[in-house]
């Protein structure tokens, strides 16, 4: 990919999604969150395609894999007024469909194009297909990596914040029990197994499957971004003061300083 595909691509996302800010002040907050979730992800794809020494041509194809793997939230938001897949279609597979309805890859190389498709496709499953292999692996592994370090500041941010300014989609309509976390959740994440969404039922568990995506990091820029950030003690602080949260937490972590 040249660059000035690359740069085509930038500015036709701007444009893209420009008209869906023109909603409610609801709508308009978690509409502004993806946006800037998207543009945190390409920050993060530089990074790791630096840490992880990807040569320029790799590197821009890695950029717009970050840039356009999250375009199908803007119709799902549209349409269902949610960010949870299982309450309305694979945000995915909505990406999928907007790239090749607006047709933004056409000069692409084909085999570019299938690559970017592949790895926007498998970035949200919770586990990517075995058959794929090398070089598309790398791009889905880099995507997964840089998604899940934003979404760790997104929700630490998000936290941070009185629960009435929160944008409203991003916990997925759970509800908030501070005291309250599934026993389930945290025995997954003291097994060292990522977490499934549907056995989340409450904003504390949805925290703990976050935390458990450290066991689902492929590379060690990854590892030491969020160890340098420090989003998985910020988010534990949230959690119940028990036991077997701390060391579930704990366990979480020396991964990261291994």
């Amino acid at each position: 990919m040249e660059q000035s595909h690359l740069d085509t691509l930038i500015h036709w996302f701007d444009r893209y999604v420009e008209p869906f800010l023109t909603t409610d002040e609801e709508g308009k907050n978690n509409i502004q969150l993806k946006i800037e979730h998207t543009g945190k992800v390409c920050e993060a794809m530089a990074l790791l395609c630096e840490g992880e020494h990807l040569s320029p041509g790799e590197s821009r194809i890695a950029s717009a894999i970050a840039l356009l793997h999250d375009v199908g939230r803007f119709p799902q938001y549209r349409r269902w007024r949610t960010f949870r897949d299982s309450d309305s279609d694979n945000h995915a597979r909505l990406a999928i469909d907007v790239i090749r309805e607006e047709r933004i890859l056409a000069g692409s190389d084909q085999a570019e194009q299938l690559m970017i498709e592949e790895a926007i496709r498998f970035h949200n499953l919770l586990t990517p297909p075995a058959a794929v292999k090398s070089p598309t692996r790398t791009f889905i592994n880099l995507i997964r990596d840089a998604d899940k370090i934003d979404i760790w500041r997104v929700f630490t941010e998000l936290l941070a914040q009185p629960p009435k300014q929160r944008a409203s989609a991003a916990t997925l309509g759970m509800p908030d029990r501070p005291d309250s976390v599934s026993e389930n959740c945290v025995a997954a994440l003291d097994s060292g197994i990522v977490v499934h969404l549907d056995t989340v039922s409450c904003v504390n568990d949805f925290i703990v499957l976050q935390i458990s995506w450290v066991y689902d990091l492929t590379s060690s820029t990854s590892r030491k971004i969020l160890l340098s950030r420090g989003y998985i003690p910020e988010l534990a602080s949230y959690l119940p003061k028990r036991d077997d949260v701390r060391r579930a937490v704990s366990k979480a972590l020396g991964v990261l300083s291994a």
